[in-house]
């Protein structure tokens, strides 16, 4: 277990002081502006508190267009800065890389929400979501990089990109769902041309030391795997990203198409030339001994999710106690307000199944 904790050094130079990254999760719990609020500043810094060896954000929209749920963190305009700057302060005063996950939801925004018809590299009825036109491709594309610039100036070590998840990087990558006949659609270089050229702006807008990284998921939402696999090549061979984050919903499953099956999703993506880009892998990660399995597998750290909301100290418990587990589900409101999450935050994880006693 000793490789959980050794130091992971980046391209940029930011060194994670172990291999436990806080998952980007949403919670709900900022302010309808997407300014930081209290119940989110405490439930993400008492995790880098707790000893994640970088601690980030939930998904933060970069238009008030790309608005994904309610509460959401927003770093889509200066009002945010404050908010922004005193969370990195506070996140790297314990120790943690501090991250910010810059999102746009595309077609699963809310129509109620943002009060529009929601945006999308293409007209979908089933979302009732508007094609973007060229002009607003670019827009949106100079809207990640001015977000990511802002979190530079808040003091963020790095930001990730969130291409996952069926959001709307994710759907621009998608053959499906995006069918554009410029240049940002048809071929795997034009549908993933949007993301390349976020890639490239941050890269040139944001300090050299500045933390890159990119999170992909290879399955569901109208991807395939092949595809994924290409572009994440891709974008390691073109060594302008400092970490890969695959999202796989579990890290030891088999893939879905059968043409992969008969080895996991983890490797697959293990197994790529990977240069200077650090891998990191998420899904059903809930142990000390389910992350060293996944180092083995050929990853470099491991993002959680459920037992980093079980145990805000989960890094210093396993550093204590190699063999520990996280507390069983389900688990009380009672129990998780003392793990430092706020009652919005508990009501939607009553969602959950199996989650909240009661």
């Amino acid at each position: 277990m000793r490789a959980i904790f050794d130091k992971l050094t980046f391209k940029s130079g930011a060194i994670m002081p172990n291999r436990f990254m806080l998952a980007p999760l949403t919670n709900k719990q900022s302010c309808d502006d997407g300014t930081l609020s209290e119940e989110e500043y405490r439930w993400l810094t008492l995790r880098a508190e707790g000893g994640f060896g970088a601690t980030m954000t939930c998904a933060a929209n970069v238009q008030a267009s790309g608005r994904g749920f309610s509460g959401q963190l927003g770093c889509f305009g200066d009002e945010h800065l404050p908010g922004l700057s005193r969370l990195a302060e506070s996140i790297k005063s314990e120790g943690s890389l501090a991250l910010l996950q810059l999102h746009h939801a595309g077609m699963r925004s809310p129509q109620g929400l943002i009060g529009e018809k929601p945006h999308c590299p293409s007209e979908n009825e089933k979302f009732g979501a508007r094609a973007l036109s060229l002009d607003e491709v670019i827009d949106l594309r100079d809207s990640f990089i001015a977000a990511a610039l802002r979190a530079d100036r808040a003091g963020f070590d790095g930001i990730e990109l969130h291409a996952a998840h069926g959001y709307i990087l994710a759907q621009f990558l998608s053959a499906t769902i995006n069918r554009r006949n410029d240049e940002y659609g048809g071929s795997l270089a034009n549908r993933g041309r949007l993301l390349k050229e976020i890639v490239d702006g941050v890269r040139q807008q944001c300090r050299e030391e500045f933390t890159l990284g990119v999170r992909l998921s290879p399955e569901r939402f109208d991807l395939k795997l092949g595809e994924i696999r290409e572009l994440a090549q891709e974008l390691i061979h073109d060594d302008k990203i400092d970490f890969l984050d695959m999202s796989l919903w579990d890290a030891f499953k088999n893939p879905i198409e059968k043409e992969y099956e008969g080895r996991t999703l983890l490797s697959w993506f293990a197994e790529l030339d990977r240069g200077n880009v650090r891998l990191g892998v998420a899904g059903k990660i809930r142990t000390a001994a389910d992350a060293h399995r996944c180092l083995v597998a050929g990853a470099d750290f491991v993002l959680l999710g459920h037992s980093a909301i079980l145990h805000y100290d989960f890094p210093q418990r396993v550093l204590a106690n190699h063999n520990f587990e996280p507390v069983e589900l389900p688990v009380t409101p009672s129990y998780l307000k003392a793990e430092g999450l706020s009652d919005v935050f508990i009501d939607y994880l009553s969602s959950w199944e199996g989650f909240i006693k009661g």
